[in-house]
């Protein structure tokens, strides 16, 4: 079985699928949250970008420990960064998809705070956690352009909004 290939399938049909919410993205909401608890939908969507890039950091580490990182999430305000940022993700994580080893994927991987081991995974389980949070976060930016009484495009066929497959 060739599971590097169906996993950059995948992240491939995320992308396009990813990237054509993004290009409706609507500039002017970049603060709109549905909730007090809710992220607002620029950070959300930014998220969405920066996950796409996660193969590459998991195939090449055995650990995010969020305590000694200097990670700061990216601040954009217009779609134009957003895309971009999309864009150069997607690539990152593609690439380290075909640049990988098939026995790469059995390699443990681990999200930590200050050497507390929060979840465990292998790289392979590691990267379709990845992949869920790709849709699931998608999911979220699908709930506030409904709210915002923005047409949706189709996920995985067709959407209320768009009734071609």
């Amino acid at each position: 079985m060739d599971t590097l290939s169906q996993l950059k399938n995948e992240l491939q049909e995320e992308y396009q699928t990813t990237r054509k919410f993004f290009e409706i993205y609507p500039e002017a909401k970049n603060d709109f949250a549905p909730h007090e608890k809710s992220m607002k939908m620029m950070p959300l969507a930014t998220h969405i970008a920066e996950v796409f890039e996660w193969p590459n950091t998991m195939l090449k580490t055995s650990d995010l420990d969020f305590a000694n990182t200097n990670y700061q999430p990216k601040k954009f305000t217009t779609k134009e960064d957003l895309l971009k940022a999309l864009d150069e993700n997607y690539k990152l994580g593609v690439d380290a998809l075909e640049n990988a080893k098939e026995e790469d994927l059995n390699e443990m991987w681990a999200l930590k705070h200050n050497g507390h081991e929060l979840a465990k995974w292998t790289k392979y389980g590691s990267i379709r956690h990845s992949l869920n949070q790709i849709t699931h976060h998608r999911a979220q930016l699908g709930v506030y352009y409904r709210l915002n009484d923005i047409a949706l495009p189709g996920s995985y066929g067709p959407s209320a909004d768009h009734q071609s497959f």
